[in-house]
């Protein structure tokens, strides 16, 4: 049996019309392009009165040939000219066609609901047909294609099969490119293979891979895989039963399947903008046919949310470029309209949760095309005051689907929670890149709002059961039973995970779906940013000169000391001036003469004045150096004030000339601006494919990491390969932020919800407040009270912290200030934990739940004198400086890095005694113990010893239960050392001889280590 007869029978098997006695030339009419014996098939059987009107009963059977010509060739004319915001084809499918007097209905729908027969039998009624070798072109009759699908006689697909015995599915990519032109020979259209009119996706098929494309280009034509993917890789697994691509028509092609993918998948898609490459405006259409990922994950979704019905959580994990916006609007609009068995509608309105604009107009857009109606969608975007009633009005009046940002619900949930209309309802929320501002209290707020039971009734003199509110609240908090979420992210965090997350077969939570970025990168639909990760490193001596001695040994502390002297290091123009060098020259070389001369930068800097200093330093560069053509603009928020650059605050406004009204992302789109520089701005979120360099002098890891550098990824035609220039980071670290997100996010555990009664324990010890005190507020606070009522009950506590900070101040306690600094810290400590566990645990316990209300009323009002000492550093002089290129780094992804880490302690620990330094210590530790040496050496020998010290669980123990100065003089420390420095002689010989043979450099090494561990495993 061959491939298309094996297909074929398949598709028989499952209620296709397949007649193989029949040549195609019987049933195919290549001029229209279509199947006039099921078009007329179907309307007879669905629509005899409408057909009749056309096809008169008392006409003979010469004019009912003639009346079905003109019928077909109004059909025809329909599909050929679609309105202007829809394709043909499916325009025609989904709201038919008129002709005169009668109005066809070309295809039926499954129905959300069973309730009416009729509409259940005329959708048993469409006609799937598949026919081989369909001799397709009106000019050249020898030119077939191997399969053709058809609804009710129009052509929905083709395919073109390949056997991997004699080829393989790049055959059948180029057959399309090559063979398969939208054009034929006379310049004239070929119907069945031109955009949108006729055949809406075209599939190249082998036996153990998938491409498609929705447009023929010839040569240009841009093909996508529709593969399952392979244990996170991209082709498909082993299928011990036949071809590894059966799935296509075992289940894409199934009836019910193919059927929604056309009724509620495909749309076409319309921008109207200018191309980046040619610099002019342009109207691109584009048809979307679901990536198999994308087409799986919202079938899972809505059929396991039909089956679960609300009250349940959903973490999708696909790749950044893995088409998430569109994902999300195909899981909104379904869900919209998702009945259970009992007919009954699941969610009463859709809240999607997205700060993507675009998102908007996409679904609305989308929505229009499959249902034709309006009002489906409603944005919450208006000013501050207007929101509440908007989102309001929009949740009673159950709007299918309401899109808000995460900063609209505070404006509006007073207001919801007024609302007596939304009791009893059903509601699923869409977090788009599910993160901690999503799941905090503000998500808590939104479940209170949306699932609490009504208020018990209070009258004048009655009494108020506070504990069963609290009881009630925390039991809906840990398992809302009328919201479910579906949160969609690239990066899920640990508490993501654990929040969104279901429990896998080890017990611990994990993505309901994945789309890895090792199968994203393996498919071409991103590119692997770490290719080309070359690292730099600066080394410098720093002195002091013309300064008072005892000012210069006055002591400061130390950490502090440190943080502004590496401060004034990377703001100091000379060290400015050497990166940007580095920078302009690497992006002329590299970078500008890509992509036809229109590929862009970012550098990310470390701070909104770096970012302000930067920007006038590499305009200063290139003016200098007569370069052309390299327009630069800076993004950050606000005002920066910055003495040494000018006298005037410096806004985007101000530095970015010729914006004429335009938003930075557009005006960077433009040929005018080759290189943006950023403080925070855009490192995540931004999309611009035409980003290929990126220049980073701040320090990333984890997720951070992983957001920032992926604005690289994004592909463009011609560019295949980006660049990261780091100043400030360790390739080492880099990778391991990537490698959690490589294959699939994992949690090392879960969190320990004992965290938060340890903290209680911890604060109630501290005797700040009474216990009458915090059941005051929250009875106060329940009743809304008002300000007053809530102020009179943290008042004391207050008061108590106030006299004992001053008295320990005045008695020059610095340990009973540290312990009192370190209450306040425990206080948000606490918050933050509840919020996050008391969402996936009930700790039936109203005693936490009152206290979290009352350490948010609390934590405000405890101040302490946090002013710190400005530190002089005019002293300090940049006696040498050298920046060197340290060479490409191979940063090879695996997905073996190490797991998230749950939430397992309260995060404070002891108060820590200040360590003191005289400025000279500071900038000899600064300067390293080894003289002559290069920085960046010194700096990844001692890295490496200390990783492996963290590592050492007797020195785990040693520095949580001794003071630091008891650690430091521990001989296990010493040993450790020693070690591990014998242990680093292959990957830094000299250095380690140094260390062990020079007592005085091994003393300075052993001194340096034991703070930066004690730190660490104290923090």
């Amino acid at each position: 049996m061959t491939f298309e007869q094996e297909i074929c029978q398949a598709l028989a098997a499952e209620g296709w019309i397949y007649e193989p006695d029949r040549k195609a030339g019987e049933l195919y009419d290549s001029t229209r392009a279509l199947v006039p014996e099921d078009v007329f098939a179907w309307l007879a059987d669905t629509q005899p009165q409408e057909l009749a009107k056309v096809m008169k009963p008392t006409d003979s059977p010469a004019e009912h040939e003639i009346a079905k010509r003109l019928l077909l060739d109004r059909l025809c004319k329909v599909l050929d000219k679609p309105a202007a915001k829809e394709a043909g084809m499916l325009s025609v499918l989904r709201t038919g066609f008129k002709d005169v007097a009668a109005k066809f209905e070309m295809c039926q729908f499954r129905p959300a609901m069973g309730l009416n027969p009729e509409t259940l039998e005329r959708y048993g009624k469409v006609r799937l047909r598949v026919i081989r070798q369909v001799h397709y072109s009106t000019v050249d009759t020898m030119k077939s294609i191997d399969l053709v699908l058809f609804v009710n006689g129009l052509p929905v697909a083709t395919i073109e099969l390949k056997t991997d015995f004699t080829q393989n599915i790049n055959d059948a990519v180029d057959q399309y490119r090559k063979d398969r032109l939208p054009r034929n020979g006379k310049n004239k259209d070929e119907p069945l293979l031109s955009f949108g009119r006729r055949a809406l996706v075209h599939f190249a098929v082998s036996n153990d891979e998938i491409q498609m494309t929705t447009e023929l280009k010839g040569k240009d034509t841009y093909f996508l895989p529709f593969n399952l993917g392979n244990d996170g890789h991209a082709g498909n697994p082993v299928n011990p039963k036949g071809s590894a691509t059966s799935y296509l028509w075992e289940r894409v092609l199934q009836r019910d399947s193919w059927l929604n993918i056309i009724g509620k998948f495909l749309h076409l898609q319309i921008s109207d903008k200018t191309n980046p490459v040619t610099g002019e405006r342009e109207v691109r259409k584009s048809l979307l046919f679901p990536r198999y990922h994308q087409w799986d994950v919202v079938n899972q979704l809505i059929e396991t949310a039909r089956t679960e019905g609300p009250g349940h959580r959903y973490l999708v994990q696909h790749s950044a470029g893995s088409g998430k916006t569109n994902s999300i609007a195909w899981t909104a609009h379904q869900l919209s309209s998702l009945h259970g068995a009992d007919n009954e509608k699941i969610f009463d309105s859709v809240i999607v949760v997205t700060d993507r604009t675009v998102l908007d107009a996409q679904l609305q857009d989308a929505i229009y095309q499959i249902e034709h109606k309006s009002g489906v969608v409603v944005p919450i975007r208006g000013n501050a005051g207007s929101k509440s009633a908007e989102l309001t009005a929009a949740l009673v009046a159950r709007t299918p689907i309401i899109i808000v940002t995460i900063q609209t619900f505070p404006f509006a949930l007073k207001a919801i929670a007024e609302s007596q209309a939304l009791k009893g309802r059903n509601f699923a929320i869409i977090a788009d890149e599910a993160h901690s501002s999503q799941t905090g209290s503000t998500a808590n707020k939104l479940k209170k709002v949306l699932s609490a039971e009504e208020l018990a009734d209070v009258n004048d003199g009655g009494e108020f059961d506070v504990e069963s509110y609290l009881a009630a609240e925390m039991a809906e908090r840990a398992d809302a039973k009328n919201i479910s979420y579906f949160a969609f992210t690239a990066t899920p965090k640990a508490k993501t995970l654990e929040l969104f997350g279901r429990k896998g077969p080890d017990g611990l939570p994990q993505p309901f779906h994945l789309y890895s970025m090792q199968q994203a990168i393996e498919e071409r639909f991103i590119l692997d940013v770490l290719q080309n990760y070359t690292s730099y490193r600066v080394a410098y001596r720093l002195t002091h000169e013309g300064r008072d001695y005892d000012s210069y040994d006055a002591q400061v502390e130390k950490s502090e000391a440190l943080k502004s002297l590496m401060n004034w290091v990377k703001l100091h123009p000379y060290n400015i001036s050497q990166k940007v060098q580095v920078i302009v020259e690497h992006f002329r070389a590299n970078v500008a003469w890509r992509l036809d001369g229109k590929a862009k930068a970012m550098v990310v800097t470390g701070s909104r004045k770096e970012a302000v200093r930067y920007k006038r330093a590499i305009d200063k560069y290139i003016h200098d150096a007569g370069y052309s053509g390299l327009g630069t603009m800076v993004a950050f928020s606000g005002e920066v004030n910055d003495d040494e650059s000018g006298t005037e605050a410096f806004t985007e406004l101000t530095m970015n000339a010729g914006l004429k009204g335009r938003t930075l992302p557009e005006a960077f789109s433009t040929d005018e601006y080759k290189i943006m520089l950023v403080a925070n701005k855009f490192q995540t979120g931004f999309d611009q494919p035409l980003l290929v360099a990126m220049y980073v002098d701040k320090k990333l890891s984890g997720v951070s990491a992983v957001q920032t550098l992926s604005r690289l990824n994004r592909t463009a035609v011609g560019k295949d390969q980006t660049f990261v220039l780091d100043f400030v980071n360790n390739p080492d670290e880099i990778l391991a932020s990537f490698q959690p997100y490589f294959r699939e996010a994992a949690l090392e555990g879960v969190s320990d919800p004992n965290v938060v009664h340890d903290l209680q324990a911890k604060l109630d010890a501290a005797q700040i407040y009474l216990e009458s005190e915090v059941d005051g507020l929250v009875k106060s606070y329940v009743l809304e009270a008002g300000n007053n009522a809530l102020s009179g009950w943290v008042a004391p506590a207050k008061s108590r912290f106030n006299t004992r900070y001053n008295a320990a101040v005045a008695e020059g306690d610095k340990a009973a200030q540290d312990e009192l600094d370190l209450f306040r810290k425990d206080l948000g400590s606490f918050v933050r934990a509840y919020d996050f566990l008391s969402q996936i645990v009930d700790f039936a316990d109203t005693d936490l739940e009152k206290r979290s209300i009352y350490y948010k009323h609390l934590l405000p009002v405890l101040r302490v004198n946090d002013a710190k000492v400005a530190l002089d550093l005019s002293g300090v002089v940049l006696a040498k400086y050298a920046l060197k290129d340290k060479g490409q780094a191979q940063l090879q992804l695996s997905g073996e890095g190490e797991p998230l880490k749950p939430l397992t302690h309260p995060g404070t620990g002891q108060a820590k005694d200040p360590v003191l330094a005289t400025w000279e210590e500071i900038i000899q530790q600064a300067n390293l113990p080894f003289e002559g040496e290069e920085l960046d050496a010194v700096a990844h020998f001692v890295e490496g010893v200390r990783r492996e010290l963290v590592k050492n669980e007797t020195l785990q123990k040693q520095a949580q239960n001794n003071s630091r100065s008891h650690f430091g003089r521990s001989p296990h420390l010493e040993k450790a050392v020693t070690d591990a420095v014998s242990n680093s002689m292959d990957s830094h010989y000299n250095l380690s001889l140094q260390a062990l043979g020079d007592k005085a450099k091994m003393k300075s090494l052993l001194k340096m280590l034991s703070e930066l561990v004690y730190e660490e495993l104290q923090a």
